[in-house]
């Protein structure tokens, strides 16, 4: 049904043009396309679409997510650019310096400029 097909995550921006800043300051990414519907970048292997919205930055949940081989090094070039990652103490779920570890996995969470939730990780 899908075999050619491409998914990508859906972010929402009170701030189009912030938002757009962001991911270019940020992750250094040039969009792949702009149209009537958002804005759309290429991250990853996977793709992203920013679009502009009132109700950007509502969702408390982890809105994206990226894999990388090297966490503490990902999360030292987000730091020089600006990212403070959130800590958490929660049942199942606590963070030393942004990051948690379980199940074979470590993973950190940041908000990007809209409010949403964008965690790295890295398994082992």
């Amino acid at each position: 049904m899908f075999e050619s097909a491409r998914a990508y995550s859906v972010l929402p921006a009170s701030d189009l043009e912030r938002a757009v800043r962001y991911w270019k300051d940020t992750f250094d990414l040039d969009p792949v396309m702009t149209d009537e519907t958002g804005v759309l970048f290429e991250v990853a292997g996977g793709r992203v679409l920013v679009y502009e919205t009132q109700f950007a930055g509502t969702a408390r949940n982890t809105a994206f997510g990226i894999d990388t081989d090297d966490l503490d090094a990902a999360m030292s070039e987000l730091r020089s650019r600006g990212v403070e990652f959130a800590d958490y103490d929660m049942p199942g779920l606590t963070t030393v310096d942004g990051v948690a570890e379980m199940d074979g996995m470590r993973s950190a969470w940041f908000t990007d400029s809209e409010g949403n939730i964008i965690a790295i990780g890295e398994r082992s």
